[in-house]
């Protein structure tokens, strides 16, 4: 599914409209360049989860934040890592045993995806398209059917 996004309104309305479907074990994968929206739609999940006003800073540095949700939700930046494994040291595995995480760069995790994630993936690419982005949303496991629910 492409979904156009005019601007960083649309970005985060997309996370918000993503919210109540997330369940625990879900992976919410967020792929693009850097600038291309990452941060913010993953703010919108995390705000619709919370309140409009939460303070959503973006875990570049810390890389990850947790927040306390129905489900919890922990938002992962993986591009600093140096390995696929340093994943498991901030606690990827033991989010997705309870949670739902929401995870930039997650092709730092390498070949390893299949194993690291469990099945049920949600898969968003933002890129550039004219003035404004595009989303190109897929979904594996038991969001195959979840995405005949995601509509801007």
């Amino acid at each position: 599914m492409r979904i156009a996004l005019e601007d960083t309104e649309e970005t985060g309305r997309l996370g918000a409209v993503i919210a109540p479907l997330l369940a625990p074990g879900d992976a919410v994968l967020l792929l693009g360049p850097l600038g291309m929206g990452k941060s913010t739609l993953a703010r919108g999940l995390i705000r619709a989860l919370t309140r409009p006003d939460e303070d959503v800073p973006s875990p570049t540095f810390t890389l990850v934040q947790f927040y306390e949700t129905a489900p919890p939700v922990a938002h992962f930046d993986l591009y600093r890592l140096t390995r696929p494994q340093e994943a498991f040291e901030i606690g990827l595995d033991e989010v997705l045993d309870a949670g739902a995480a929401l995870i930039e760069w997650p092709e730092r995790l390498g070949d390893d995806q299949d194993d690291i994630l469990g099945p049920n993936r949600l898969t968003i690419t933002l890129e550039e398209a004219g003035d404004g982005r595009v989303a190109t949303v897929s979904g594996a496991g038991s969001w195959e059917t979840r995405l005949n629910h995601v509509r801007l």
